[in-house]
């Protein structure tokens, strides 16, 4: 186990060594995953869904791992649906960047039209122009492209 993995406060709940809500666990191996409750929610049912394996990042995910966390986060979203009474969910992750735990987590949490929460949490721009928006789609593409 990596030092990062040791003194991880999620690793610590996936090993069972400091308690969470969980509310699931599936997988094997490196593609095994946990859920449980957020300690902080937007709204009752916020679920946090992370890799058993240490990943900061969803970059840091191999292909199989990135397949098995995706399918855990929907089935987890259909579950705080339906637990809930919720009309949907919102399913999130920042990676790095106000990223309160460095270890991967998906945030699922309960929507209800007229709930309060509005979009993303920060003010939006638009694209300066429609050369802008090019520019920056371009760019992107090739980088997609290229991998």
């Amino acid at each position: 186990m990596t030092s990062a993995a040791r003194a991880c406060l999620f690793c610590a709940i996936v090993r069972g060594d400091s308690a969470a809500a969980i509310v699931g666990r599936g997988g094997a191996g490196d593609s095994a995953w946990t859920a449980f409750l957020d300690i902080a929610p937007l709204f009752q049912g916020h679920v946090l869904v992370v890799p058993d394996a240490h990943r900061e990042t969803l970059l840091d995910l191999s292909p199989a791992e990135n397949a098995a966390l995706f399918a855990a986060a929907q089935r987890v979203a259909q579950a705080v649906t339906a637990a809930a009474g919720a009309q949907g969910t919102f399913v999130a992750m920042n990676n790095k960047v106000s990223q309160s735990v460095p270890h991967l987590h998906v945030h699922v949490v309960p929507r209800t039209k007229g709930d309060g929460l509005k979009g993303f949490f920060w003010p939006r721009k638009k694209y300066a122009s429609a050369d802008e928006l090019e520019a920056v789609r371009a760019a992107i593409a090739a980088k997609l492209d290229a991998s």
